[in-house]
């Protein structure tokens, strides 16, 4: 993998008619930052796999549970957003969720169609008891990070996401 390219990444060559774009090659992997997120996320998920098994909590379960965690109650298609979730997958996730006691489902009374998600009590402690893994993980991720480099990873993050979203939450 190369790691000496030295030309722009992030703005192809406008001095003619057809914009020059460096290969990937020429970027090489350990430069483009999807290939690196990707890994970077792959491993966290798969590191708290591991990590939350013995609780019974799977990823799609820990993230539902940590976005209700913050939140009062959500619809189920907000959820899948914030899950990062299909919510094909996210309806499976809330029936086991459900079936352990740890979140409601409520219809609501303007559209019976929809339905508010909320933790119950035993739901937020099983996210309470999961929420120190989830915190030691993404300290050792970012183990020799400063708080200022976090800010300015976190920022970057913001705009990348303002960049490409789908949906306005």
């Amino acid at each position: 993998m190369s790691d000496r390219f030295s030309g722009v990444v992030l703005r192809p060559a406008k001095d003619s008619e057809t914009p020059v774009r460096p290969t990937m090659g020429e970027i090489g992997l350990n430069h483009f930052a999807p290939y690196l997120m990707n890994r970077v996320i792959a491993r966290w998920n798969a590191n708290l796999a591991d990590e939350l098994r013995a609780q019974d909590i799977t990823t799609a379960k820990m993230r539902a549970l940590a976005v209700l965690s913050v939140s009062s109650s959500m619809t189920i298609n907000e959820l899948a957003v914030f899950a990062v979730t299909e919510q094909s997958t996210m309806s499976r996730t809330l029936d086991s969720l459900e079936e352990q006691g740890f979140i409601r489902r409520v219809p609501r009374a303007e559209d019976m169609r929809v339905r508010d998600v909320s933790l119950t009590e035993e739901g937020r402690a099983a996210f309470e008891q999961a929420w120190p893994v989830m915190y030691d993980s993404f300290l050792r991720m970012f183990d020799g990070v400063d708080e200022d480099e976090y800010r300015a990873f976190t920022a970057t993050l913001h705009k990348i996401l303002l960049n490409i979203r789908k949906h306005a939450i």
